[in-house]
């Protein structure tokens, strides 16, 4: 009882009271323990809140490392992302450059640009042809067999150039960006991160132009610069092709023209062809120019003419590939009569043989059209094959002699030709004596000559302006054709006009009237009694010593009209 009673006595030494104030303060302390723990954990913590939500500066940071990167890759694409490739006879030069649209850029120095719709995106693929080799030209010129595969060289030439212009733009790119970023930031983390962003865009701008890549867009180009106003290529087209009927049409309008002048302000009036003449209608040597049958066509309706004479070479490699070029000869508005040249291989002679409108001569064959009895020779040599050695002028005489054979028989059978023809004059020349008249052509350039025998030898010009060789020379190969006036009842050459162009990309047309020596003022009056009105005197003569007067009206003018 007195131990129970003692150990509820408070400790001795220390005061009741005392005990009383300290106990509620000890309670309060060990209540508030853990609130204080919870507050220290809470402040070591960062709130969940704050991930979700940044501050302003960090979008401006984001956006001024997206103009770093852009403005960087830019930089590298001016100064490093061109590449230089050959393609086929070409050196070029290809480069991305930043854009709205994108689409294809082509510059032909000095002539202007060609654009082409060829994909959207942020990039455009320019290509600058800068010359044409004179090597890789003149390798195609001594070996024209090349042509054949010379879409598939410039096939893998321009892979290789693409292949060669990705790997130049993806370096040029990160360089670019990545030499910005450390000029910047002055630090190698975001430098190296605008550089790997540089390369990611240039992804995505490959991926997009892909995507929409358009390879019709070649038919639906654009001009600019000298080409927009060049008659070679009229205005915005929506092909290639039709856009060279343009000019074709143009550049035929331009001959009517002038012809029209001619005919309305000519004060040569020593010769009127009347409306029974023979007109005919001599061009030679086209050589694959598809702009000569819009000129043929032209100057049939102008001067409606009865025949028209090829004396051959109307192609340039006479490969079975080139033979549809010549479906445009059936329908001309005449009679086409065509002698094999020494670019026309036999696959061409076998390809235009049985076409409508079409007649082809050759071991002296004779034909009669229009009333003139026509008889001629192909050209025994096929020069475009390497792979035979050239025969030469034995081969032409040979190949005239079997002309004037034919000439002989047909004398000596009481039906005289009028006309004979051959693609080169040495085997034209075998026909003198044999025919009053005879046509060739194969130099390119006009040449008139009385033969021995009286036979006059008229070799025409390049009606194709030299075709692919037109622009080997300082200045274009001129266009020319020839219309012979005959008289239709002896046949005889009467008069004729010469038609002469200013050949690829020039706007200048010539024509001249000629006349024999018997036709001239005061001279013997024709057999054939056509008619030949009085008038004023013409100007001084021109062309060879045998008598021919020159008359020459001519046009030009910038653009075709």
């Amino acid at each position: 009882m007195a131990r129970a009673a003692r150990s509820r006595t408070p400790h001795p030494g220390i005061p009741q009271t005392l005990l009383l104030r300290l106990l509620p303060t000890w309670l309060d302390g060990v209540r508030t323990l853990p609130r204080a723990v919870r507050r220290d954990y809470r402040s070591r913590r960062t709130p969940p809140t704050a991930t979700l939500i940044e501050p302003p500066h960090a979008y401006v940071r984001s956006l001024g490392l997206i103009a770093v990167t852009v403005l960087g890759a830019w930089l590298g694409l001016l100064l490093i992302g061109s590449s230089h490739a050959p393609v086929g006879p070409m050196d070029t030069t290809m480069a991305l450059r930043p854009s709205l649209t994108g689409g294809t850029r082509i510059n032909v120095s000095p002539l202007g640009d060609l654009e082409l719709s060829s994909h959207y995106g942020p990039v455009r693929l320019d290509v600058d042809v800068d010359r044409l080799d004179p090597v890789r030209s003149q390798a195609l010129v001594d070996h024209p067999e090349r042509f054949s595969g010379l879409q598939a060289e410039v096939t893998r030439d321009v892979t290789r150039g693409a292949v060669g212009l990705a790997l130049h733009s993806c370096v040029a790119v990160a360089s670019g960006a990545t030499a910005l970023g450390l000029a910047v930031y002055r630090r190698p983390r975001r430098a190296l991160a605008a550089g790997g962003l540089a390369l990611a865009l240039l992804a995505v701008s490959a991926g997009t132009a892909y995507a929409t890549w358009n390879p019709r867009s070649v038919l639906e180009p654009k001009f600019s610069g000298l080409l927009s106003s060049a008659p070679s290529v009229v205005g915005n087209a929506r092909n290639i092709v039709s856009e060279f009927n343009v000019y074709q049409k143009e550049l035929a309008r331009l001959v009517t023209n002038v012809t029209k002048l001619y005919d309305a302000t000519s004060t040569l009036p020593t010769y009127q062809p009347d409306p029974t003449t023979i007109r005919v209608l001599h061009v030679s040597d086209i050589h694959l120019n598809p702009g000569s049958w819009q000129i043929i066509a032209s100057l049939v309706k102008q001067y409606r003419i009865n025949v028209i004479i090829d004396t051959g070479d109307t192609m340039d490699h006479g490969s079975v590939a080139e033979n549809h070029f010549l479906d445009p000869a059936s329908a001309l508005g005449a009679p086409y009569v065509w002698v094999r040249g020494n670019h026309d291989s036999r696959s061409t002679q076998k390809y235009l043989t049985g076409r409508k409108r079409v007649t082809v001569l050759d071991n002296g064959k004779v034909t009669r059209i229009a009333g003139v009895r026509i008889a001629g020779v192909g050209d025994p040599q096929f020069t475009p094959d390497r792979s035979v050695v050239a025969a030469g002028e034995p081969a032409e005489r040979t190949a005239g002699g079997r002309l004037a054979d034919a000439l002989r028989t047909q004398r000596l059978a009481g039906t005289p030709v009028d006309i004979a023809l051959a693609h080169n004059p040495t085997a034209a020349t075998e026909a003198d004596g044999l025919a009053p008249l005879a046509l060739a052509g194969h130099l390119h350039h006009r040449e008139i000559t009385t033969l021995p025998q009286g036979t006059r030898l008229m070799v025409e010009g390049s009606t194709g302006g030299g075709g692919l060789r037109a622009v080997q020379n300082k200045k274009p190969a001129p266009v020319q054709a020839s219309v012979l006036y005959l008289d239709r009842t002896t046949k005889r050459l009467q008069a004729w006009d010469e038609i002469t162009l200013g050949g690829l990309g020039l706007s200048r047309a010539e024509v001249s009237r000629h006349l024999p020596r018997e036709n001239q003022p005061g001279a013997t009056p024709s057999p054939s009694g056509s008619p030949h009105p009085p008038g004023p005197s013409s100007g001084p003569s021109s062309g060879p010593s045998s008598g021919l007067r020159s008359h020459p009206v001519r046009g030009s003018s910038g653009s075709p009209g």
